[in-house]
């Protein structure tokens, strides 16, 4: 097949985008667009599904095939249209409230069975289409129109959720850092099995500012960690600053303090089969930790849609049953005798033809 050249336009479309100006999904779809538009392959090979949210409002925005389906129940819908037709590059787009809360039970689902789908996650930790309650990922003390006083409970950590399901790939992101952004969702795309990407997005009328603290440029270089496969964990504006492990912790380090050198840093490896350093990344957080952002976790493990594949070919090659005749007169079959009058007898038939 003769790869497929597009540009961002291609993958717009006609509809009028509605979100709030200066709302973070605008970023987050011009990333997706250039991903799709860089991936080489024919447009009606994509597919888009969303729940409910200011998030799920993408299918309309998108010159792709495309379902905007019910709350919380876009994974369960998308693992349909993938099993249906594996053949699909299927994007999954939510929010922290509809995948964390009410679809809670099929996201962790999905990620378990790794069904081969590309989850995009929006997190403005706030319900913003239903204006402005507190949701999953709210931090504890947080204010809002369903927690006047302070919310009561500790968020959900996206991150720690999916290698709690025994996720494969696990990536973070910021919705106005276009390269970041791009990045993982190409390695997302790449990636055989279930791949979930967390975007620390904005929302400007009922959480502005919620990331400030990561995405303010004064401090940026030394809030954010940009993690990159077998390159050393190293941030700050001239990367002064690394993490290595000690005592079995990380720990943040300056080159060339206490003989610190670049060798001491640890060096990320998204492929380890062992997620303990990924969960201590995806948990790292301010102000004695920098956020990690980039693809975490990144390893091979059979994908749902695949297996299943294969499994219908191997019974398909093994089967006795080839036709409705076949079902019919298999198993168990008896032939009834007599004139209906109750003298009659049932027999079972040993050469199981049904007469």
């Amino acid at each position: 097949m003769t790869e497929q050249k597009y540009t961002i336009k291609d993958f717009k479309s006609e509809n009028e985008v509605r979100w709030c100006p200066g709302c973070g999904d605008y970023a987050i779809m011009n990333a997706v667009q250039r991903t799709m538009a860089d991936m080489g392959i024919p447009k009606e090979k994509f597919a888009v599904i969303s729940g409910i949210g200011c998030s799920s409002r993408f299918p309309y925005y998108m010159n792709t095939f495309g379902f905007h389906t019910i709350h919380g129940r876009a994974a369960a819908v998308a693992s349909g249209v993938k099993m249906a037709n594996p053949d699909l590059s299927v994007w999954v787009v939510t929010g922290d409230g509809d995948a964390m809360a009410i679809g809670g039970n099929h996201f962790i689902h999905t990620i378990r069975r790794n069904m081969d789908l590309n989850i995009v996650l929006f997190n403005n930790r706030i319900y913003g289409l239903t204006k402005g309650q507190y949701s999953p990922t709210s931090d504890r003390g947080f204010r809002s129109k369903t927690s006047p006083f302070g919310t009561i409970e500790d968020p959900f950590v996206p991150g720690q959720l999916v290698v709690g399901a025994k996720g494969t790939f696990f990536a973070r992101t910021i919705d106005g850092n276009l390269k970041v952004s791009q990045s993982v969702f190409q390695q997302a795309a790449a990636h055989k099995g279930a791949s979930v990407v967390e975007v620390l997005q904005n929302c400007v009328i009922y959480n502005n500012g919620v990331h400030k603290a990561i995405t303010d440029p004064e401090h940026r270089a030394d809030r954010q960690l940009i993690l990159e496969q077998g390159k050393p964990m190293l941030f700050g504006a001239e990367n002064e600053k690394g993490l290595i492990m000690e005592n079995g912790r990380l720990k943040v380090v300056k080159i060339g303090k206490n003989g610190i050198t670049e060798n001491d840093i640890l060096v990320h490896d998204a492929t380890d089969s062992d997620p303990s350093v990924h969960l201590s990344l995806i948990s790292m957080g301010l102000p004695d930790f920098p956020a990690a952002f980039g693809v975490i976790r990144n390893v091979d493990s059979p994908a749902y849609d695949t297996e299943m594949e294969n499994q219908i070919k191997q019974v398909q090659q093994k089967r006795k049953i080839t036709c409705v005749d076949d079902l019919l007169v298999s198993g168990n079959t008896w032939e009834v005798t007599g004139n209906g009058n109750g003298n009659g007898k049932t027999e079972e038939c040993p050469d199981k033809k049904l007469k």
